[in-house]
C-alpha cells in the first residue's frame, strides 16, 4: 500500500532533470522529493538500448528500498524508450517527460514549430508525431544539439562555446521561420536565456518540465497520494561528483535545506 507522505522520485542519467525538479517543487512544496542522478555513467546517449535499460532498472529498484510513491523520468530520451515497459512489476506509477505538444501548439501562431533535443530524441520522431497528430498542419522542424549536454555538464555557463553552440543551432529554425521553440532535453533550461536571446523576442521558448510537473500532480490526485506534509523535503543523490552536482543544482533552485548524498547503484 503506497503512503501518501512518502517521497516522489526523480530520476535522470545526469544533471538535466534538475530543472524537472525544480518545476516539481515549485507546484508541490508539500512533497517529499528524492532526486537521482546516475552521474557516475552519463552520458546514456551513446550506450545501448540494453544497457540504458538495465541502468534505468536499477534507478527505479533503488527507489522501491526507498519507498517512493510516485517516479518522475526526467529526461526526454529515456521517456522515448516508453514509460510502460520501464515500469516493471514496482507498485508506484511512472510520469515521463511531456513532449509538450499541446503547449506549443497552444503559444504558435504561425504553426511552425522548432524542437531542440539530443540525437536519440530527434531521430525517434516522436515530438513531430506527437505535435502533427493535435495539428496536421502544423510544420515540426526538429534539431538534434549533440554539444549542449557535454557543455551543460562541464559547466561552461556563460561560455563563448554555448553562445557559438545556440548559434549554429538555430540556423535552420530561424531560416524556416519557426515562433515557438520546444526544448526537448532537459538540461536545456540551463541555458533558456542564450536560447532565447539568439532566437529573438518574436520566438517563444517553452520548457515541457512544467507541463510534466502539472502530469505528476494529476496522477497523485487520482490516486489519492497528494501529501499531508506541512512542508516537503528534498533529497538529491548522484553516483558520481557529488559537489559539482550541488553547483549545478544551486543555478536551478536553493539548495541550503537539500540533503546531498552520494548512492551507489551496482
Amino acid at each position: 500500500m503506497l503512503n501518501k507522505n512518502a517521497p516522489i522520485g526523480v530520476l535522470d542519467s545526469g544533471v538535466g532533470g534538475l530543472s524537472v525538479l525544480k518545476c516539481l517543487r515549485e507546484l508541490m512544496p508539500h512533497e517529499n522529493f528524492i532526486y537521482l542522478g546516475d552521474t557516475a555513467r552519463t552520458p546514456y546517449g551513446p550506450r545501448s538500448e540494453k544497457e540504458v535499460r538495465q541502468f534505468v532498472g536499477e534507478m527505479l529498484d533503488y527507489f522501491e528500498t526507498q519507498s517512493t510513491k510516485l517516479v518522475v523520468i526526467a529526461c526526454n530520451t529515456l521517456t522515448v524508450l516508453g514509460v510502460d515497459t520501464l515500469k516493471g512489476n514496482h507498485e508506484f506509477d511512472i510520469v515521463g517527460m511531456s513532449k509538450g505538444a499541446r503547449l506549443v501548439l497552444n503559444g504558435s501562431n504561425n504553426k511552425t514549430i522548432g524542437v531542440f533535443a539530443t540525437e536519440f530524441t530527434i531521430n525517434s520522431g516522436a515530438h513531430k508525431a506527437a505535435i502533427t497528430a493535435l495539428d496536421s498542419t502544423a510544420t515540426v522542424v526538429p534539431k538534434a544539439c549533440p554539444k549542449f549536454v557535454p557543455l551543460i555538464e562541464g559547466e561552461r555557463f556563460g561560455s563563448t562555446e554555448i553562445a557559438a553552440a545556440v548559434a549554429e543551432y538555430a540556423v535552420p529554425l530561424k531560416a524556416a521561420g519557426v515562433d515557438t521553440l520546444i526544448l526537448s532535453c532537459t538540461h536545456y533550461p540551463f541555458i533558456k536565456k542564450e536560447i532565447e536571446r539568439e532566437m529573438g523576442d518574436k520566438v517563444k521558448v517553452i520548457d515541457p518540465a512544467e507541463q510534466t510537473a502539472l502530469d505528476a500532480q494529476m496522477v497523485l490526485h487520482k490516486a489519492g497520494l497528494l501529501s499531508e506534509n506541512a512542508a516537503g523535503q528534498t533529497t538529491i543523490c548522484f553516483t558520481a561528483d557529488l559537489a559539482r552536482g550541488k553547483r549545478i543544482a544551486s543555478r536551478m533552485f536553493e539548495v541550503a535545506s537539500c540533503d546531498f548524498r552520494t548512492v551507489s547503484l551496482e
